[in-house]
């Protein structure tokens, strides 16, 4: 018992990172009740959901004859009609038994109280329902006969319940956070006529960019995920079917410095585990994940959309802002935009101080987005007129820096200027020089994402985290200005241009943009004991390139050594205010470990597929014309 116990407590974080407002995974029941997002069943007061709404499940027959087993959950109170609020989900709709219920229904506790009807839906292949799971399975246009996708196994889901579902008002709403924010995305494909209103929350947009990779890097912390997502079942199952590999260690950084070359870590995972096989199948961007992207396909969507996202979500920070970028572009349809300060799904959760690590942003904000944003939003569409006069702002977006909601009429605001900074010798100037600086990169020494390092998956409080420990190691170079005499908020994309040279014909360029505070500035309850606030080092953006993809994500090319060469780095957009007294700090490395896995500086066809022999020591060069773009509000 005691080692189980110990496996449970390093998964908790695995548990945290798949689980939006629903119950996941089976990871433990302990977990489950700490859990602000479910809801707390021990306390006196407790909306009993059992007290106010009754229970079925059912197996609505898909297009192919494939079952795919539903949870309902609807009013006690027929006195009116209700509409429908459904979750598609691949981490169970559980519990399972119609005289078990959830302790919490719904995206929030206003729209479970006032009363809807809530369905939660185990995708194709997971859980009890039936078929094959296909990860992230592509869309197909024009279906014909029997030919379906998610799509279509979301529209004969509606199909079924607005004509099967007693006291409903005919409306339905779809939501989701990470991958059912995913499923979400896919209802607006196609979408049923019922289908009103739909909010994709840390939506996955495409998974070379999200989640699994980062512009061509294999996030090595998600490694431990492929066992959810690799192995598949033959009957519908109400246990999970698949295990955790035991790794000996509870030191990340040593296991996976140990697992060098990424080849060693067959041993966990098999040819049975069909998403490992898939990864390292396909290390470029080709047809396999273009197939599976969604964003290329949103275009006149019909219903109205609210598009969530968390501004430190280390997971899915590329899909909330590409998914309402392409809508607005392609679609007539209402189409708004929120972003806090949150990690990745924070929202859900109602947590009165609202900090990402050290970093403390305000209370109650998320249950403020809970009453006064998300419940009317649905509200309105799935009760009131429909109209698009909501009273909801187009953007509302949060400043990290002030601590302060914005509101705008478009993204990014249209008073943002775009202004260019240079990577010199003498700082972060207005101006490009004429030199360069250089560093070694070192694939048995890599440079840590975090002083705080833990057997998890995605760390959540590493997007705030004091950077002093990587500006001080000799493998990281540190561009900043002088302090700050006035306010400068950065509102939208945040461009690195650099101008780069190695010794090798392979290395990965990471960057992150860095507000340093004032030396007076004062800690918080929040503050980890052993460190200060004072002059604290607070990671705004950072994203990695694989240098291999710095002109074609489809087709890679090495790097001809000791040649000048540009390499563009988008980073996701920020919404924050570098205040007066505080410094614009860049940060440029070739490593960021175990975030990402090593690239072996020695250009080879497949990463996945290295020798030990391949990775080497390096030396590189940034040179001073080396830029980042930023838009600046006026």
């Amino acid at each position: 018992m005691r080692s189980i116990r110990i496996l449970l407590l390093s998964l908790f974080s695995f548990l945290i990172f798949f689980t939006s407002c629903a119950k996941k995974e089976e990871i433990s029941t302990k977990s489950e009740v700490q859990k602000t997002d479910e809801g707390t069943a021990t306390e006196k007061d407790a909306y009993k959901v059992k007290e106010h709404y009754s229970k079925q499940e059912v197996d609505i027959v898909m297009r192919d004859g494939t079952k795919l087993h539903t949870t309902i959950y609807s009013p006690k109170d027929t006195s009116k009609k209700y509409p429908i609020l459904m979750q598609r989900t691949p981490y169970s709709s559980r519990p399972y038994g119609e005289g078990e219920f959830r302790s919490k229904i719904g995206p929030n506790e206003f729209l479970m109280k006032e009363g809807n009807i809530i369905v939660y839906q185990d995708v194709r292949g997971r859980w009890m329902s039936e078929g094959v799971y296909d990860n992230m399975r592509a869309y197909i246009p024009n279906k014909k006969d029997k030919q379906f996708d998610e799509s279509s196994d979301t529209y004969d889901t509606i199909e079924w319940l607005v004509n099967n579902v007693e006291n409903t008002n005919g409306k339905v709403g779809v939501w989701g956070i990470s991958y059912p924010g995913f499923y979400a995305t896919y209802s607006l494909l196609d979408s049923h006529p019922a289908l009103k209103a739909v909010s994709p929350q840390a939506c996955i947009g495409d998974f070379f960019f999200d989640d699994f990779h980062h512009n061509g890097a294999y996030l090595l912390s998600y490694w431990r995920a492929t066992a959810v997502f690799g192995y598949e079942k033959t009957e519908p199952l109400k246990e999970s079917w698949y295990s955790f590999p035991e790794l000996g260690t509870k030191d990340q950084y040593q296991f996976f410095l140990d697992a060098v070359p990424l080849s060693s870590l067959d041993q966990y995972y098999k040819e049975d585990n069909v998403f490992w096989t898939q990864l390292k199948e396909h290390p470029n961007y080709d047809d396999f994940w273009q197939k599976r992207g969604i964003i290329q396909h949103l275009k006149d969507i019909k219903p109205a959309v609210m598009v969530v996202g968390g501004l430190f979500d280390a997971e899915d920070l590329y899909g909330p802002f590409e998914t309402y970028e392409k809508i607005e572009n392609n679609s007539e349809n209402y189409n708004i935009m929120v972003f806090g300060p949150w990690s990745h799904g924070d929202w859900a959760r109602n947590k009165k101080r609202q900090a990402i690590g050290n970093v403390y942003f305000g209370d109650n904000i998320s249950l403020n987005f809970q009453k006064n944003i998300e419940t009317k939003f649905f509200n309105h569409f799935l009760k009131g007129n429909g109209e698009k006069n909501t009273g909801l702002a187009e953007i509302q977006i949060f400043d990290t820096g002030k601590k302060e909601w914005n509101t705008y009429d478009s993204w990014p605001p249209k008073n943002a200027e775009k202004k260019t900074m240079y990577l010199s010798g003498d700082g972060l100037t207005e101006s490009a020089g004429k030199g360069f600086s250089e560093f070694i990169s070192d694939p048995k020494k890599p440079v840590p994402y975090s002083e705080d390092i833990k057997m998890v998956f995605t760390p959540r409080k590493y997007m705030t985290d004091d950077q002093r420990f990587a500006a001080r190691r000799p493998d990281v170079l540190v561009y900043e200005t002088s302090v700050l005499t006035e306010d400068m908020t950065l509102s939208g994309e945040v461009l690195a241009k650099l101008k780069v040279a190695t010794t090798g014909t392979a290395a990965d360029w990471v960057v992150k943009l860095i507000d340093v505070y004032p030396p007076d500035a004062e800690d918080t309850e929040e503050t980890q004991a052993y460190l200060k606030m004072s002059n604290y080092h607070m990671m705004v953006r950072s994203e990695v390139l694989r240098g291999r993809f710095r002109n074609s994500f489809s087709n890679p090319e090495p790097f001809v050594a000791n040649q000048k060469t540009d390499v563009t780095i988008k980073l996701q957009d920020v919404h924050h205010t570098f205040m007066k007294g505080h410094k614009i700090q860049i940060q440029v490395q070739s490593t960021w470990f175990p975030y990402i896995d090593l690239n072996p500086q020695t250009f080879v066809p497949n990463i996945f597929k290295a020798k030990a022999s391949d990775f080497k020591k390096q030396t590189h060069k940034v040179f001073d014309d080396s830029s980042i773009e930023i838009s600046v509000l006026k």
